[in-house]
């Protein structure tokens, strides 16, 4: 391995536009970057940029009807088919669509590339974790499924575990769809209850196809479920069914919609918990798969207040030169951000709470319904692994 981390970048990433209306701004790639390269993050890393992903890529996950029916929307936007799921409220047709995506999906293939083949010891792509897409749809803000995408390369290339960990505040049904059968892939989901969030997937009893028993692990929390409950959950079901399943490479999407600012979802986590399973990821995939991991972004619509700052915690940790919670963010950053949306951004880089949880082993309790959910996951998925629910 090279010892530095890639960074995946390309301002073009920045065409992935639903349009002015729309919860998914590109400006937050933009105001990342930018914050990225204002706390000096982009020096301790090798920032890469890859080609879009071919169609032979896009077929590892999509159908070929489909990519024909982007391709299609991406020229005729008005022509949109919605049986695809395009030209939807969620998912707005627009002149070069199918290029945006498909530039980032090939962003995320090459990180996962660079790390299987150790040109880097880890990788990121803020832009990528678009986990929604199906292999027929889009859906969800999602187009083609990068993180899927850069999973199927990874087992093409030979890699015969790999472990998704997706902590967005929505479900991540297009990965845990896209390798339901697979028993060479483990899909664990960390999210809001689909009772009372899109995409109404996730539930406990769904745990991989025939073949693949216990391979789709979903952990579904309670709206309103804050950072103690949010921690706990994680730590009572990700880090030992990894310890179990003894990953080659470690995949994580890091949705910033967790947060209790985020105007589309119901939990109310902090900017420090989402700092502290990023790191626990980091240290997960050390412990667990040589190092090698690849990190994703994903949901996220406090573009200026969470986003940034969550993605920079990210490539900071990425890059083995992580930013201390009590970093100022930039005044010159703050001025950019103000001047691109007309928001008002953080002062420093933490939101000021204590990342702390108790332990799963410090006992159930019954009455509390995150616990319940907690054991709900444990109870239908540890077993197929060995484990004690």
């Amino acid at each position: 391995m090279s010892g530095r981390a890639h960074l995946m970048w390309d301002q073009a990433v920045t065409a992935y536009d639903f349009g002015p209306e729309h919860p998914m701004d590109p400006v937050r790639l933009a105001l990342t970057m930018r914050l990225v390269e204002e706390l000096g993050i982009d020096k301790a890393v090798d920032v890469v940029a890859a080609p879009a992903a071919g169609e032979s890529t896009l077929r590892l996950v999509h159908r070929q009807d489909y990519i024909d029916a982007v391709r299609r929307a991406s020229e005729a936007p008005a022509e949109a088919d919605p049986s695809y799921g395009l030209g939807t409220v969620d998912d707005p047709a627009f002149v070069g669509m199918h290029e945006a995506s498909a530039l980032i999906a090939g962003q995320s293939v090459a990180a996962a590339e660079s790390v299987w083949d150790g040109r880097a010891v880890h990788a990121v792509n803020f832009a990528g974790g678009l986990h929604h897409a199906m292999p027929g749809a889009a859906s969800g803000f999602c187009v083609y499924n990068d993180a899927a995408l850069a999973i199927a390369r990874l087992l093409e290339l030979g890699v015969e575990r790999v472990a998704y960990v997706d902590v967005d505040v929505h479900h991540g049904d297009g990965v845990q769809a896209a390798f339901w059968d697979d028993p060479r892939v483990l899909t664990i989901s960390v999210h809001e209850h689909p009772s009372t969030l899109f995409p109404q997937t996730g539930w406990p009893e769904e745990t991989g196809g025939s073949g693949a028993e216990g391979q789709a692990v979903n952990v579904a929390l309670p709206a309103g479920t804050g950072d103690a409950g949010w921690l706990r959950a994680f730590h009572a079901v990700v880090p030992e069914l990894l310890a179990s399943w003894g990953p080659q490479v470690l995949v994580s999407q890091h949705g910033a919609d967790t947060h209790a600012e985020d105007p589309l979802a119901h939990l109310a986590v902090s900017l420090d918990a989402q700092r502290a399973v990023m790191e626990t990821c980091h240290a997960l995939a050390h412990e667990h798969a040589d190092g090698r991991w690849l990190a994703l972004g994903g949901g996220g619509y406090a573009v200026v207040d969470v986003v940034p700052r969550s993605w920079a915690h990210l490539c900071a940790i990425s890059a083995g030169h992580p930013v201390l919670p009590a970093t100022e963010v930039p005044e010159s950053w703050r001025a950019e951000a103000l001047r691109r949306t007309g928001q008002q951004a953080p002062y420093r880089m933490t939101d000021g709470r204590d990342a702390s949880w108790a332990d799963w082993d410090a006992g159930y309790d019954p009455g509390s319904p995150l616990d319940r959910a907690v054991r709900a996951a444990r109870r239908t998925a540890f077993p197929a692994h060995g484990l004690l629910p």
